[in-house]
């Protein structure tokens, strides 16, 4: 699995091949050049590779902008959701939303009778 460390940007990628592509070029055999076709294809899979981290990165950002809208409307209303208990048991509880929380990380949370509950936890809602 990729941890946040290991996972390079579009623009990182871009950046180290062209600096490979200039050594490359720098260093070739003047008798058997580099084929400028393969080149341009690797250039145009590097171009559309920054645009779709593009529209990764916006849609993430409606996503975003849903998720808290969706959160939002939850309040007030009767949920029924899942909570672990000490002993590994899982236990559907329900409780009124009073609130929605939004952590540092960005994590939504709703807050049900004192507790802070997952969005993907909740089963049910009712009014």
């Amino acid at each position: 699995m990729a941890t946040a460390s290991s996972i390079t940007s579009a623009s990182d990628i871009q950046m180290d091949y062209m600096k490979l592509l200039v050594t490359q070029l720098q260093n070739q055999n003047p008798l058997e050049p580099m084929d400028n076709a393969d080149m341009t294809t690797q250039l145009a899979q590097i171009s559309q590779l920054q645009q779709l981290e593009g529209v990764n990165t916006s849609f993430g950002k409606v996503l975003d902008s849903v998720q808290r809208g969706y959160a939002s409307s939850l309040i007030g209303k009767e949920v029924s959701f899942t909570v672990s208990a000490a002993d590994g048991s899982v236990e559907t509880r329900t409780g009124k939303v009073e609130e929605v929380a939004i952590g540092a990380d960005g994590q939504i949370s709703l807050v049900v009778d004192d507790q802070k509950v997952n969005l993907a936890d909740v089963l049910s809602i009712r009014e």
